[in-house]
């Protein structure tokens, strides 16, 4: 009776307040019992399991609402495709002014990471249209999530066209038990962050500071401006309202987890399910939400220049106006191909480095740093990337109910 008591107490707390006592309680845990690794497994299981479910989530949202929606979507995603992109160009631009205003030094030595970065755009490209193709299975099996919504699309409207109402009904039941079972994954995150609190914090310590510091805060502090500053600045050009409450529970309901997840991938159930209490269209975000964790990489971007930059200061090598421009075009169009894992933007480095000359011995060991700084500079990064996935999947939304005359939820936004 006192566990189905306990179990009732934590069902009905809000969920964001347990989170942040797991975040708590997990640090402790790190600092004062580093030695109980256990703890950590907790993480391991909570990251596993969203990984695992967020492909078969995504495939059978998108097959769902495209064989039984009204495929009026089209205004939307063309707005919210715009947002992704231009959001992720502007965050590039951001970071080489920061870059310039507080140049970075790097210490490079030899490094013996392997490289199996792109070479060029090209490269990239060609890697998109081939996820694209890649195998069903292995694209649900692999968390290809391009390959996912190029075959859950087609797979969707052949259904439309020749479904019966017994095929729909089976939709719909599918659907809706996959999203119970992500409701209670999510239902343990407070646990899993805890476990992964306690991981960084035991394994890393304070000592990354010591030799990266002014680099990681110019990393942190130019994703917390684009999270704070440009990012509601979009929004409220688009909307017309003040932008923050809007921001700020996306932040809060889907960076936080990001941020411990450090995975876009692992964190689209989150975001589903925040679309969802923001009363947007399942139809709609079902698609923008995977969409955004494969092309919206506002904080990968901020990283692939920062990074580059940094570079080009330790070696001396001049930074022209145009140089500077194509750099972020590169970081864009390479972030648009970063995978939706922990460290994924690192690998683009090289890509980046290639029009100033820099070989790739050199800027593979960027990467290496990249890495070392990874337990701070990803988890911004992937918070960055997927609350803002969530914040212009409302925006696109709210500005589609503006133009029908609709009035926008009252609790976010205040004539």
């Amino acid at each position: 009776m006192k566990l189905k008591t306990l179990v009732k107490k934590y069902n009905n707390a809000n969920l964001v307040l347990r989170i942040a006592i797991a975040i708590v309680l997990g640090a402790l845990l790190g600092l004062f019992l580093p030695s109980q690794k256990w703890i950590s497994e907790f993480g391991v299981l909570f990251v596993g399991a969203l990984k695992a479910i967020a492909p078969v989530l995504v495939f059978v949202l998108i097959v769902c609402s495209l064989a039984t929606g009204k495929s009026n979507l089209d205004r939307r995603f063309g707005r919210i495709f715009f947002l992704y992109l231009v959001s992720t160009f502007v965050a590039a631009i951001t970071a080489v002014l920061a870059s310039v205003a507080l140049p970075q030094h790097l210490d490079l030595v030899s490094s013996s990471t392997a490289s199996s970065a792109p070479s060029d755009v090209a490269s990239v490209l060609h890697n998109l249209l081939v996820n694209a193709v890649s195998n069903p299975f292995a694209s649900i099996a692999e968390a290809n999530y391009i390959g996912i919504l190029v075959w859950a699309a087609l797979l969707g409207f052949a259904i439309k066209r020749i479904s019966s109402e017994a095929t729909l009904t089976v939709l719909h039941d599918l659907t809706n038990a996959v999203s119970l079972v992500v409701r209670w994954i999510i239902n343990l995150a407070p646990l899993g962050i805890m476990g992964l609190m306690f991981s960084s914090v035991s394994t890393n310590g304070m000592g990354i500071f010591k030799t990266y510091g002014s680099l990681i805060l110019l990393l942190v502090v130019t994703m917390l401006f684009m999270a704070l500053v440009v990012t509601p600045a979009i929004v409220g050009l688009m909307l017309r309202r003040d932008p923050y409450p809007l921001v700020l529970t996306c932040l809060k309901s889907s960076g936080v987890t990001a941020f411990f997840t450090r995975s876009s991938a692992a964190n689209i159930p989150v975001n589903m399910a925040l679309c969802k209490r923001l009363g947007l269209d399942r139809e709609f975000y079902s698609v923008s939400i995977p969409l955004g964790a494969t092309i919206n990489m506002s904080g990968a971007a901020i990283t692939i220049t920062i990074m580059t930059l940094a570079t080009v200061h330790t070696l001396g090598l001049p930074l022209t106006v145009s140089s500077a421009l194509i750099v972020c075009l590169l970081a864009t169009i390479a972030a648009c191909g970063t995978s939706g894992v922990a460290g994924g933007s690192l690998l683009l480095i090289p890509l980046a480095c290639s029009p100033f000359g820099i070989s790739t011995d050199i800027a593979m060991e960027v990467v290496a740093v990249g890495f070392v700084i990874g337990v701070i500079q990803d988890s911004m990064e992937t918070a960055l990337n997927s609350s803002t996935d969530a914040i212009f999947t409302a925006t696109a939304e709210y500005r589609a109910w503006q133009k029908q005359g609709r009035e926008l939820p009252k609790e976010l936004f205040r004539e």
